[in-house]
């Protein structure tokens, strides 16, 4: 690998490291204000919520009640607004 290539990846990684830090694990975009949140959508301490497979949560999935849907990157929505939507750290870009 060549000298750039690692930059960039050394870049790349803290700058995604920066950007997850904005998530206040409200649960919003996962469904927990609506009331059918995703399957995998599992209830942490202090109200928190997190991802059981965060690592693989893109793609086809369902909530609680059967629905399927497709989780997204969060940049691929924060054009738009959701139920609890005010509480998402990215959308308040802390």
């Amino acid at each position: 690998m060549s000298k750039d290539q690692d930059r960039y990846e050394q870049l790349a990684r803290k700058q995604q490291k920066e950007w997850e830090v904005l998530c206040t694990y409200c649960g919003a975009c996962c469904g927990i204000v609506e009331g059918d949140p995703c399957e995998h959508l599992l209830k942490a301490d202090k109200g928190k919520y997190a991802c059981a497979i965060y690592e693989n949560r893109f793609g086809l999935h369902k909530t609680i009640s059967g629905k399927e849907f497709k989780c997204v990157p969060i940049r691929d929505i924060l054009h738009q607004s959701w139920m609890g939507d005010q509480h998402c750290g990215y959308k308040q870009g802390r």
